[in-house]
């Protein structure tokens, strides 16, 4: 049976995930910081749940043990945003927990378990994001934190060239979930909701989920460097149809 660990499992993109890949025959490692979240997905998907705070080299260690040798699929999802303040406002702390989690905790995952995927000779999807495109109003923190993860995506993908491994990337767009925007506005409901309203149909964690189970189970010799998903209203990052 084929192994996939996808971190951030706990909700949104990454549980979706994990649902997913286990519907496809693999047995999924679930990793993630809340604990009772991931251990009732791991009973209902037949999976296992190892605590990962992706901050944490100790945890990060414990998962590249509960992975042991040889790892077929790596789903690089957690991080998220924090704040939508400008610049001149920037709450450097939030800014610091965005650069920890989505850049240098997703290059800690990475690095702790690339021997077991090239062992395996398999591959990694990093979920960024339409952030890593370009900077937008209040997005400062968070696009700086995505566009580092994409420059690192790409410095992978160039430096394993000649080795058993596949680095690809996913980058969404408008994707309603149940925590991203709460989390990113402390809480904040209306604020959360906003962001969605008029928008008759943004993506789904599902739908983001399909497409990263479609690109980690293409043949061997097939990468998908890099695949934009976005919903039918949104056409660009700053350009969005609201009813």
């Amino acid at each position: 049976m084929k192994t996939a660990v996808v971190t951030g499992a706990s909700s949104g993109i990454g549980e979706a995930t994990a649902r997913l890949l286990a519907a496809e025959g693999f047995r999924v490692i679930c990793a993630a910081r809340r604990v009772e979240r991931i251990e009732e997905l791991a009973r209902e998907i037949d999976g296992v749940a190892i605590r990962c705070d992706v901050t944490s080299q100790q945890d990060v260690e414990a998962l590249a043990a509960a992975v042991d040798g040889s790892l077929d699929v790596l789903v690089n999802n957690a991080g998220g945003a924090v704040g939508l303040e400008p610049v001149a406002e920037a709450d450097l702390d939030a800014w610091e927990t965005m650069l920890q989690t989505n850049l240098i905790g997703t290059a800690r995952v990475t690095k702790a378990l690339l021997p077991a995927l090239l062992a395996a000779e398999g591959v990694i999807v990093f979920v960024t994001s339409v952030a890593a495109d370009a900077g937008y109003e209040g997005g400062g923190g968070y696009c700086a934190a995505k566009a580092g993860e994409r420059s690192m995506v790409e410095a992978m993908r160039l430096e394993l060239f000649d080795k058993p491994v596949r680095i690809t990337e996913i980058s969404p767009g408008m994707v309603h979930t149940e925590e991203f925007s709460l989390t990113r506005f402390g809480g904040d409901q209306a604020r959360a909701d906003a962001v969605y309203q008029g928008v008759a149909e943004p993506l789904t964690a599902s739908d983001v989920g399909e497409a990263i189970v479609w690109m980690a189970t293409r043949p061997s010799h097939v990468n998908i460097d890099r695949m934009t998903i976005r919903p039918r209203a949104q056409a660009a990052q700053h350009k969005v149809h609201r009813g």
